[in-house]
């Protein structure tokens, strides 16, 4: 947009947030039951301890479904409620009463946020069932479970939220229970690293999170919801911006988005589950929620606003040649995670007219890519837990299930009709053609970027997860283990984990279908985030629906012939440059270790130097001086008499000289 049209971009603010919330009643008045039930679980379960380890997993199981029972009566009653009156708000108690500033803790019920809590509370309540199976022989089960109820807690507590600062104790909750989750099997140094790095690297974001929040303090004080989108385009431009970029900052961390991006590939280092239920439908999620959720920031800050659509596009581009060249199964589906949600930030920095879209891919994202992660997991089940790619093949003969519903999850990433991703990614895309500004300056131009960048991370997307799909289910039979190369025995897993994958499958290949007849799902979300606004994209919306299908066939054929047709080589080819690079993340930890960690090291060292030579300097100094000057006078003490009368009749001819002297 222009500086000249900002205004009335800015007009936008007053439909998308308005001055009054309704009062939640009903059903929606008991909200704070999704997050209390899996926290009191958790607490339960870490109290008892060993006591509860025969049933503290069913415990989980159920605190988790009775959240989305809870849930789901609650999204009972909004959709009785007229389109706009679907804002409900309930206030539980005074946090922070410090004068002027007043943080109450309350929740906001509405289409955005009970979007996310369906999400999360259906989904993973679907990957605590599978989770009974796929952790039976682990001794510490009921605290893995005791830590999957936290997480659901935290992220519930984070979406329902009705202020920054409670929303941020939810933040934090669900970084914590990531660290925990990741680093289950800290017995492996490998694990625990990678916790720790994922740990560290979200703080980053945290810290873009508290100063956003003290900008808002500054400018409005309040950090509540209503109060910052009513206020921010009253505010200095530069005074949004600040809030905006740091508010993206926090984004970055938490949704693993460039330059934050490194902790997600060593995440998977955590049971599959976790991979499933955290790093793939909703924790790093939680970012495109608190762009959209601030959206009216965003609309007072077009700087702000296409840095978030500049970061989305890098993102969905790295992450998508990351997965090109990766042979570890999980880490595929990890780059394709941290790509796909690079589509959503895009979408999300396109304003009004991609907020819709950004959460609808999000919510179809949410179904395919659980459901890759318990299908990948599956495979582990049967394969000795291996997840080299070059150690499978034709997995499809004797895991039909596994086979076709990560069939259904492969068709939707890919955006094949008529498959969820079709419904939602593309309409990311065409959004992209249609953007017109870069900031705030008119840059017509800025459409076909945005929209080739999209297009052609649709191709290489249909590379690669072909590639990963072929190298799992088709060829030739590379069963070995990866140690002595002795054979395995692939089989189905127990019901309890391949029902979940059939519900999700179904989901993965209807829901966004069904979603996007007459609009539904974009005029549901249109009191939380406006109406979506039509632009023109730069192509007739036909020709980027056929272009990006065909760049999608094309990547399906590339990857059949290479991976297919071909027998896969068991040892890593050598690759080109590009290649090599992609295996090691694009150099992503060593840019991290040059750019962040060596300065800081070298800073420390300097000051470990000054603290020795100038603070140690000093007192060693003193000592070695008092130390000196003792001896010095230790010489005087002979313990003679003679000797100290002869200091005595010195010292008094010195005292008669001096006094002479001054009458002279």
């Amino acid at each position: 947009m222009t500086v000249a049209s900002l205004p009335v971009a800015l007009s936008a603010v007053e439909a998308v947030t308005p001055v009054d919330y309704t009062s939640a009643s009903g059903a929606a008045s008991l909200a704070w039951l999704m997050v209390a039930i899996p926290l009191i679980s958790a607490v339960v379960l870490l109290v008892l301890g060993r006591r509860s380890d025969r049933w503290g997993h069913w415990l989980g199981v159920i605190a988790s479904w009775v959240s989305f029972v809870v849930g789901l009566v609650i999204l009972i009653q909004l959709l009785g409620l007229p389109s706009g009156e679907r804002r409900l708000d309930s206030t539980l108690f005074t946090w922070i009463p410090a004068g002027d500033f007043t943080v109450k803790v309350g929740m906001l019920v509405d289409p955005l946020s009970m979007t996310f809590v369906m999400l999360v509370t259906f989904v993973g309540s679907l990957i605590h069932v599978y989770a009974v199976a796929y952790m039976e022989n682990d001794t510490d089960r009921r605290r893995f479970f005791a830590y999957l109820n936290f997480f659901i807690a935290s992220m519930l507590m984070l979406v329902l939220a009705d202020s920054y600062a409670a929303l941020f104790v939810g933040w934090e909750g669900v970084g914590l229970a990531s660290y925990l989750l990741i680093g289950f099997w800290n017995q492996v140094p490998e694990n625990a690293v990678a916790a720790k790095k994922a740990f560290v690297m979200n703080r980053v974001g945290d810290v873009g999170l508290l100063i956003a929040m003290m900008a808002m303090v500054a400018n409005f004080s309040s950090v509540d919801f209503r109060v910052v989108a009513d206020g921010v385009g009253s505010i200095p431009q530069a005074n949004a911006t600040v809030i905006g970029i740091f508010l993206l900052v926090a984004a970055c961390g938490k949704s693993a988005q460039f330059p934050l991006q490194a902790w997600l590939g060593d995440a998977m280092a955590g049971p599959t589950p976790v991979s499933a239920l955290i790093h793939a439908a909703t924790m790093v999620t939680a970012g495109v929620y608190l762009i959209v959720r601030s959206g009216a920031v965003f609309v007072a800050a077009p700087a702000a606003a296409t840095a978030v659509a500049i970061v989305g596009a890098i993102t969905l581009l790295f992450g998508a040649i990351i997965g090109s060249a990766k042979d570890d199964m999980k880490k595929v589906l990890a780059a394709s995670t941290m790509s796909q949600i690079g589509y959503m930030m895009l979408g999300a920095g396109l304003g009004p007219i991609g907020w819709a879209f950004a959460i609808f891919h999000l919510f179809t994202h949410g179904f395919f890519k659980a459901l890759m992660f318990l299908g990948a997991g599956s495979v582990m089940h049967s394969m000795s837990d291996q997840v080299n790619m070059r150690r499978f093949g034709a997995l499809r003969t004797v895991m039909k299930v596994t086979w076709i519903t990560f069939g259904c999850g492969w068709l939707a990433i890919l955006g094949v009709p008529p498959f969820s991703g079709f419904f939602s990614k593309d309409k990311i895309i065409e959004a992209a053609f249609s953007a017109s500004t870069f900031g705030t300056v008119a840059a017509p131009w800025i459409g076909w970027v945005y929209g080739l960048v999209a297009m052609v991370g649709a191709g290489i997307t249909a590379f690669y997860m072909s590639r990963l799909y072929f190298m799992i289910f088709f060829g030739k039979a590379r069963w070995t283990t990866e140690a002595e190369g002795a054979p395995v025995h692939p089989h189905e897993p127990s019901p309890l984990m391949t029902i979940p994958m059939i519900i999700l499958a179904i989901c993965a290949a209807v829901v966004g279908g069904v979603l996007s007849i007459g609009s539904v799902f974009t005029n549901w979300l249109t009191p939380a985030v406006g109406a979506v606004e039509h632009a023109e994209p730069v192509l007739p919306a036909i020709v980027i629906q056929l272009v990006t299908l065909l760049l999608v066939v094309v990547g399906i054929v590339i990857a059949w012939r290479m991976y297919g047709a071909r027998e896969v080589p068991k040892v890593v080819p050598a690759g080109n440059a590009l290649t090599v690079a992609a295996r090691n993340d694009l150099y992503q930890d060593r840019f991290n270790e040059s750019v962040f960690m060596a300065p800081g090291v070298a800073l420390v060292e300097a000051a470990t130097v000054g603290d020795r030579v100038v603070v140690d300097g000093a007192v060693n100094g003193l000592a070695a001086g008092a130390r000196e000057s003792g001896k010095a006078v230790a010489v005087t003490q002979t313990g003679y008499v003679r000797g100290y009368a002869s200091y005595i009749l010195g010292g008094v001819i010195v005292a008669l000289a001096i006094v002479l002297g001054f009458r002279l």
